[in-house]
């Protein structure tokens, strides 16, 4: 694929013990719990986060995953924050704004490229959201379309090397304590350009 091709999101870590496949029916059975609380069909609930109703019906099922766009437009349309969406235990309230994530803890996310582990995940209504992302792509072509989501994001390499692709620059190589800030309206990509899986923190803003 060349950079010039791509549209949509696929965003922000992991446990190998863990696998990616109920992660993705977990979240989809989210969303039809919510849906079903609100007491709307699949065309409302399209309607109201502007995705497809096949789009929809995929996700619910477990049969896709969503982008981080996605998932960004699933929580405005339910009017959620996005950590009570994809948490497993709702935030509620929150006195004092201190979360403590233990190592390999993190409320997981995973699709085929990307694995996310939120951080601070019983912190509703935060001001950024922090990820800790294992980077599994491993080419620009392992992408239909560019990522894109309504955010800007600071990304911060922690181990192995990625290479960013962007609509508007050069693809740029990161190395191990090398940092960059995008605004992620701009269509971009990352992948590992190590032998291994490279991890990073991943900070989005909306």
């Amino acid at each position: 694929m060349s950079p010039d091709v791509p549209t949509t999101g696929d965003h922000p870590s992991v446990s190998a013990a863990r696998p990616a496949r109920p992660a993705m029916l977990d979240l989809g059975e989210r969303v039809r719990q919510l849906r079903r609380e609100r007491g709307w069909t699949l065309d409302d609930a399209s309607g109201r986060c502007g995705l497809s109703r096949a789009a929809l019906s995929k996700i619910e099922r477990g049969q896709m995953s969503p982008t981080f766009g996605a998932l960004q437009k699933i929580a405005q349309g339910f009017e959620l924050d996005l950590t009570d969406l994809i948490a497993t235990r709702p935030g509620g309230g929150v006195s004092g704004r201190r979360s403590i994530t233990r190592s390999g803890g993190g409320e997981p996310y995973v699709t085929d490229k990307y694995e996310h582990r939120l951080l601070a995940g019983d912190l509703s209504h935060k001001a950024f959201l922090p990820f800790r992302t294992v980077i599994k792509a491993r080419a620009l072509d392992d992408f239909e379309d560019w990522d894109r989501h309504d955010s800007e994001d600071f990304i911060y390499v922690l181990d192995g090397a990625v290479k960013i692709y962007t609509e508007f620059y050069e693809p740029v190589e990161l190395g191990v304590g090398d940092s960059i800030y995008l605004d992620c309206r701009m269509g971009h990509a990352c992948v590992t350009s190590s032998q291994d899986d490279a991890v990073m923190l991943w900070i989005s803003a909306p």
